[in-house]
């Protein structure tokens, strides 16, 4: 796991012990929470299972196969926000890191590019939206997508239908199995870093939403955001 990912989760845990009630950020939190009940159910009852035997029947290196090749259909995205945020050294690096995986690396099964130091960037419309000013609005859990906040749902909506790649494609039944394996294979990624967030998190909905916020914050602002008063 990435070590800025590692440092925002330990924050997160930290405003988790914290915490108080009526959180200003959170206003729909009846509505929230019970929103991530049912998806916790939902996720405990079938997700997981599914991830957990996905893990355990696909070898190691078709897992990074499918990572990689997930990851680079994402990078078209990337590059999409990198130029409405005016990136332009980002965007033509990132230009690159998908001209080489898609080509040398076989459609993107091998990530060629960060071994010559092409790293991934991420990116999406609403942090294209929050680089130019808006604000993230109050935050929200969506079924079954889980926790986002009304500036992200947004831009969720924008990279889905105009940017994904996989839910962009005409053939019904091939995209359905495309966006099936993506879901498992990324819940299959998350299965330790989830076990130790329902094992540690004391609130496990307070967790979700105080990581939420921090990492998206953090993704905004480049790793750098601004203080905030107290």
């Amino acid at each position: 796991m990435h070590s800025k990912y590692i440092a925002t989760l330990s924050a997160a845990l930290a405003l988790t012990g914290c915490a108080v009630n009526g959180d200003p950020r959170d206003p729909l939190e009846p509505m929230n929470r019970a929103i991530h009940s049912f998806n916790e159910g939902l996720d405990r009852k079938i997700l997981k299972p599914v991830a957990q035997g996905y893990e355990a029947v696909t070898p190691r290196f078709a897992q990074t196969g499918i990572r990689n090749f997930f990851s680079n259909l994402d990078d078209i995205t990337v590059i999409a926000n990198d130029v409405l945020q005016l990136k332009l050294e980002q965007t033509s690096r990132d230009v690159l890191r998908l001209t080489f995986n898609t080509t040398l690396g076989f459609f993107g099964l091998l990530d060629i590019a960060s071994e010559i130091g092409l790293h991934k960037h991420n990116e999406d419309f609403g942090q294209t939206l929050g680089y130019w000013g808006l604000g993230p609005g109050p935050y929200l859990v969506l079924p079954l997508l889980g926790p986002s906040d009304l500036r992200d749902t947004g831009g969720y909506i924008v990279d889905s239908t105009y940017a994904d790649t996989v839910n962009n494609y005409d053939e019904v039944a091939t995209r359905n199995r495309l966006l099936a394996l993506r879901l498992i294979a990324r819940r299959a990624d998350l299965l330790a870093a989830k076990q130790a967030v329902d094992d540690a998190a004391l609130d496990n909905y307070e967790f979700t939403r105080d990581f939420y916020l921090e990492r998206r914050r953090g993704l905004v602002f480049d790793g750098t955001p601004p203080l905030e008063e107290e």
